[in-house]
């Protein structure tokens, strides 16, 4: 028989292994909502009758970066539930 479709067992993970994990995954949208809102402001002093289309692009790109630390909040949570 094949132990292609026996089960695993699950893994322990440690949850400050999980925090940790979670810490170092919330820089990149850390570091993404900086980078949005600086173009915002670069965007606004170079022509500043292009800020309304450029707060509607901001704030729609700034919800996809912070859905991104969101389910790694929620990794963190089912990592260390166990």
């Amino acid at each position: 028989m094949s132990n292609l479709f026996l089960a695993q067992a699950p893994v322990d993970t440690n949850p400050g292994l999980a925090l940790i994990g979670y810490g170092l995954g919330a820089i990149g949208p850390g570091v993404g909502v900086g980078l949005i809102w600086a173009a915002v402001i670069n965007g606004t002093a170079r022509q500043p009758e292009a800020q309304g289309k450029l707060m509607n692009i901001a704030w729609t790109t700034f919800v996809l970066v912070e859905v991104l630390a969101l389910i790694g909040l929620v990794l963190f949570f089912i990592a260390s539930a166990r």
